[in-house]
């Protein structure tokens, strides 16, 4: 079998597609154009490769909203249908699968309007059976379409870890790199209100370890878009991560076409006296807590670490360096969590820069109660947050 590593570099050329239609080919065409203007091929760093494609150069990323022109306000599930509506008009190997994402618009209305932009086939309504179009959609992405599967609810894809799992992210080693599959996994997760046990799962630690998996966590309007994009022109299966309270935020984007790199974190507030790592909706309850820390006479440096896998640990590198203590912050599950990865990987990376054990805040290891107070008791809270810096920092 020819060697194929799992996750692999996309070339910045057009991918082969299913069919020789004209309009086939002008999408790969595209698609290669886009692409290659994005940041083409792979870069060595410290003797590691490292994927590229599909993304755009940091420096041309704005870490805001700002753009040349003023931009327009969109709510954060606004900003991921605008991501879906631009992909799919370039390019017609672009789907998406789920249950009522069709003529309903999807649970959060996230494909809203799309079914009638683009017909019933692009736009396919599933029975309620998520390890039938999931795998379904792990074989469309091997005959050249570029599937965004979309889960009713995060927890409802335990359903199809073994296609996610054994499939998604194994095939393409397997195959010896005779297949890609370029699928995207997204849908809504996260302790909501009052949503019960089942439909507040946080499955970040379930998928970390499936080999050829990416993971991406979404906390913004202008982030959620850019992520959006990145991933389904990505040659690797995606899992997006929205958070089910975040739906509704809202945020001026750029009305110029942009895509963020997936293997990228953003800085948020850079400070001095210890970094806090966090992502998707805890990113707000550390900004909440980061004003108290300031009016106490702290500077903490807050970084969104939104991939989940692999992690930027050249940002992340850059900041321990400075600040030499680390706090992470995480909704998911303390016990294999994506915080005991990360802790994992900063102590056997930057363990000499340290001046204090590495905190981890995170999510008690239990069901999430349906009670509001109960509820909330299971989440980190911003003074714990606080409490935490202060204990660090002494």
């Amino acid at each position: 079998m020819a060697a194929a590593s799992s996750l692999h570099v996309a070339a910045p050329v057009a991918t082969p597609r299913v069919g020789s239609s004209a309009g086939n080919r002008s999408a790969s065409a595209a698609r290669g154009v886009r692409v290659a203007a994005a940041g083409s091929g792979a870069a060595r760093a410290g003797g590691r490769l490292v994927a590229r494609a599909a993304v755009a150069a940091k420096e041309n990323s704005p870490a805001s909203a700002a753009s040349k022109s003023d931009g327009h306000e969109v709510l954060l599930f606004e900003a991921l249908r605008e991501a879906l509506i631009e992909e799919m008009k370039v390019d017609p190997t672009v789907c998406v699968f789920g249950e009522d994402v069709g003529h309903y618009g999807g649970s959060y209305k996230v494909t809203k309007g799309l079914a009638e932009m683009f017909g019933d086939l692009r736009v396919l309504d599933t029975p309620i059976a998520e390890n039938s179009f999931t795998g379904m959609g792990v074989g469309a992405a091997m005959k050249g379409l570029r599937p965004v599967i979309e889960g009713m609810n995060m927890g409802f894809l335990l359903l199809a870890y073994n296609q996610i799992s054994n499939n998604c992210g194994m095939l393409h080693y397997t195959s010896g790199g005779q297949f890609k599959i370029p699928v995207v996994i997204r849908g809504p997760g996260g302790v909501g209100r009052q949503l019960g046990a089942e439909h507040s799962q946080r499955l970040e630690s379930y998928f970390q370890s499936i080999p050829g998996l990416q993971m991406v966590a979404c906390s913004t309007p202008y982030n959620a878009k850019g992520l959006m994009k990145a991933a389904i022109r990505s040659e690797n299966p995606v899992v997006l991560f929205e958070h089910v309270l975040l739906y509704n935020l809202k945020e001026k984007i750029p009305d110029e076409e942009y895509v963020l790199c997936l293997e990228e974190a953003e800085m948020v507030r850079p400070g001095e006296h210890v970094t806090i790592l966090t992502y998707s909706r805890m990113r707000y309850h550390v900004m909440q807590a980061a004003k108290t820390l300031v009016n106490k006479g702290y500077d903490p440096e807050v970084i969104d670490i939104r991939s989940l896998k692999p992690f930027d640990l050249h940002t992340i590198g850059n900041s321990i360096k400075k600040t030499h203590r680390v706090l992470i912050v995480e909704e998911c599950m303390r016990t294999g969590g994506i915080g005991a990865s990360l802790r994992s990987a900063i102590i056997d990376n930057f363990w000499d820069y340290l001046d204090a054990p590495i905190m981890c805040l995170s999510s008690q290891d239990v069901p999430t109660p349906y009670a509001a107070t109960l509820e909330d008791a299971t989440v980190v809270q911003p003074a714990q947050i606080v409490a935490a810096v202060e204990q660090i920092c002494r």
